[in-house]
């Protein structure tokens, strides 16, 4: 199995996210990153939409996914040709004896300390999945208390947008 990412634009209406999210789940495909938000056009929001399924079944999904009626366009972005980030906080323990050297990751990192009280720093970094994944991994020996992270956004890369032929 592979990951694939997929672009999906859909109208801004409500229930369009269950139907989508529904086909998905309907095929027995695990969806292991989802995030939905507005596009520069306010009747148009866009979903990235990270499965891991073989080629055959996801150009099925895919043609099942264009007969909905509130799909407008979909493009699978290879990871050569788009930007592909995502977020994370985390709350990491950092009393004073360790602050200076979770500062120090958080710096190598290029990730922010977004909130510091006494006991904990909370920290943002975005980045792909691998540079999020080797940060938690060495911020976890000082003691992650909490933590969100975000499903991945991605765009194409270069002067083509795929919302301008599509959106009429």
């Amino acid at each position: 199995m592979s990951t694939h990412t997929l672009s999906v634009l859909v109208e801004n209406k409500p229930g369009v996210l269950a139907r989508v999210s529904g086909l998905f789940s309907r095929r027995g495909f695990n969806i292991e990153s989802l995030a939905v938000g507005p596009t520069e056009h306010p009747d148009v929001s866009r979903m990235t939409i990270v499965v891991a399924v073989e080629e055959l079944p996801l150009e099925q999904v895919t043609k099942q996914l264009n007969k909905l009626v509130n799909v407008i366009k979909i493009v699978e972005l290879e990871p050569h040709v788009a930007v592909q980030r995502e977020l994370l906080l985390v709350k990491v323990r950092a009393d004073a004896t360790v602050r200076s050297q979770v500062l120090e990751t958080v710096q190598l990192f290029r990730a922010k300390v977004v909130d510091v009280s006494p006991e904990a720093l909370t920290i943002e970094a975005t980045g792909n999945r691998d540079k999020i994944d080797a940060l938690l991994r060495m911020l976890e020996p000082y003691g992650v208390r909490e933590m969100v992270q975000s499903g991945m956004v991605a765009i194409g890369r270069g002067p083509r947008s795929i919302t301008a032929t599509a959106v009429r």
